[in-house]
């Protein structure tokens, strides 16, 4: 069974920086495209950064570009989004998604949970 956990959500100021983990099980997440997506409050879902089976990387969202980055520590089965400078607009509850293809879609099969971000002063 396939099990995809975000976590390092939480509540930060504008400007700050937080980490979010996307931890897998039964799925080798290096031979996976693994993407981040978000939604807030009333609007609809959306790709924010994706991290190819090859390592290749797509930014979805051009509103993060220059603030965040995602990386993949093989060892521990994680995908990282690094999110630097943030702004209130990006408050959302951010999902990691992965499936067994290639490239970077936006469909994938297996989705997290997800984990809150607040962006408050």
């Amino acid at each position: 069974q396939v099990q995809l956990v975000e976590s390092g959500g939480g509540l930060v100021q504008p400007g700050g920086s937080l980490r979010l983990s996307c931890t897998g099980s039964g799925i080798a997440l290096d031979f996976a495209a693994v993407g981040w997506f978000r939604q807030a409050p009333g609007k609809e879902r959306e790709g924010v950064l994706c991290i190819s089976s090859s390592a290749g990387r797509t930014t979805f969202l051009n509103s993060v570009k220059g603030r965040f980055t995602i990386s993949r520590d093989n060892a521990k089965n994680t995908v990282y989004l690094q999110m630097n400078s943030l702004k209130p607009e990006d408050t959302a509850v951010y999902y990691c998604a992965a499936d067994h293809v290639l490239g970077c879609p936006l469909d994938y099969k297996y989705w997290g949970q997800g984990t809150q971000v607040t962006v408050s002063s």
